[in-house]
């Protein structure tokens, strides 16, 4: 499970893909199927999180992984090349950006 710290020495990688509501639930459906049966079971992989917008246009993805290697590493992975061809399909666009948890709010 995603646990925001700033304390912690994880790395954060939020991804955002661009979409039409005509595409948003199949977009969806293949990120949950990659989370499910791939990328959660990844060495270093913690916890993600989809969030969708009220339009269907926009996926926020926030994920955590232990060392930004491990995110890497499973980009990579032949396996996920061939998930995020597929996923380009579905979106005009999407990218991956890693940061560091830098405050929190209660």
């Amino acid at each position: 499970m995603p646990n925001i710290t700033k304390e912690s020495n994880i790395q954060t990688v939020i991804t955002t893909f661009e979409m039409t509501p005509g595409t948003c639930q199949d977009l969806l459906d293949a990120l949950t199927d990659a989370y499910a049966q791939f990328i959660s079971k990844q060495p270093g992989f913690i916890g993600a999180g989809l969030h969708v917008n009220d339009a269907q246009t926009r996926i926020a993805n926030y994920s955590q992984w232990q060392r930004r290697e491990d995110f890497q590493a499973m980009l990579r992975s032949e396996e996920m090349r061939a998930r995020n061809r597929k996923i380009h399909e579905l979106c005009r666009s999407f990218e991956p950006v890693m940061y560091d948890v830098v405050e929190c709010f209660d």
